[in-house]
């Protein structure tokens, strides 16, 4: 396998199956180091895999079972494209045998629809900038792996996906490089990842909206089924409105959520609803041009936590703002 030049560099060890059915050892290495963020495995289970962009209200798919396994990894590459975090990647799969499925780029993928209509796990774990990310799957048999690859001004995010292999086979795990020893006075690791926590002890919504991904606004009311906001004031749209107001060439996307009770074509169109009555309140309250807010919503598919209890469902019910802008000067 050819490694790259980068001292600063990290491994993972990715257990798939071999042909025979016996657990085989592929270790992808990143460009730069690199940490894991997040991941879950389940010993089977389905996964529709994209195999081509999202066009016309549909999403092509290809439905794969197995065991399964999601990681995340951030990476230590500020300055990389994603086209430089996914190459040599993709190469290194390629080389272990997988076929190209399909890939594509931002726009080309069909932008916020495929994003959200494809499995991936939610902010802060990781961050996919709407307006620069890539998408990767290839097979080998019948195992499936596909890559979802973007970043931040400060870090790289991958996500993986692995269908098939042995159920008991050991997840993604990160392992040391053999590489050159790091230069001398450059960090050996990442800064730890963006937590949840973190976000919430940022002093303002400004400092959220532009040190993290999508920041919930709490305190929005709505009835129960309903998509109407109910009267009052809410002191996150007063910040917002203002954060908006003093940075006039910048957008946001409100992106609308629910828990996973009901169909998933009703809870998009109700979520998608709730986040236009936000937009509405910010447009016809505090006077926000209509071009610079959009609506958007994905029904259930974007949980923060679990959908099998009362208080896992009510978190999960919300609307999130995210900037949409790729360019910030402040």
């Amino acid at each position: 396998m050819k490694r790259t030049t980068s001292t600063l560099s990290a491994a993972l060890l990715l257990c798939l199956a071999a042909p025979t059915g016996l657990a085989q050892a592929l270790s992808l290495e990143m460009p730069a180091a690199a940490v894991t963020s997040a991941g879950q495995t389940s010993d089977l289970t389905s996964y529709a895999v994209p195999t081509g962009p999202f066009r016309a209200g549909t999403l092509p798919s290809r439905r794969v079972e197995g065991p399964m396994r999601q990681t995340v990894w951030r990476v230590d590459a500020p300055g990389a494209s994603t086209l430089e975090l996914l190459a040599p990647l993709r190469a290194q799969l390629v080389e272990a045998g997988f076929r190209p499925l399909f890939e594509c780029e931002t726009a080309a993928c069909g932008g916020f629809d495929f994003r959200y209509g494809t499995l991936i796990l939610p902010e802060p774990d990781m961050h996919v900038d709407l307006g620069d990310f890539r998408f990767f799957a290839a097979e080998r048999g019948a195992e499936v792996v596909s890559l979802v690859v973007s970043r931040s001004s400060v870090a790289g995010f991958v996500q993986m996906i692995h269908v098939g292999g042995a159920a008991n086979a050991a997840p993604p795990a990160l392992v040391a490089s053999t590489k050159a020893p790091p230069v001398p006075g450059q960090p050996v690791a990442l800064m730890p990842p963006q937590t949840a926590a973190t976000l919430a002890g940022a002093d303002t919504l400004a400092d959220r909206l532009t040190s993290g991904g999508s920041v919930p606004l709490e305190d929005l009311v709505f009835a129960s089924g309903s998509a109407a906001l109910a009267d009052g004031q809410y002191p996150s749209l007063i910040d917002l409105a203002g954060w908006l107001i003093d940075n006039p060439g910048l957008t946001v996307a409100l992106v609308g959520h629910t828990d996973a009770s009901g169909g998933l074509d009703g809870n998009i169109a109700l979520s998608r609803k709730r986040a236009e009555a936000v937009r509405q309140h910010l447009i016809e309250v505090h006077g926000i041009p209509p071009t610079q807010v959009e609506a958007q919503g994905v029904g259930y598919l974007s949980p923060r936590a679990s959908n099998l209890t009362e208080d896992g469902r009510k978190q999960n019910r919300r609307v999130e703002v995210m900037v949409t802008s790729t360019q910030f000067t402040p």
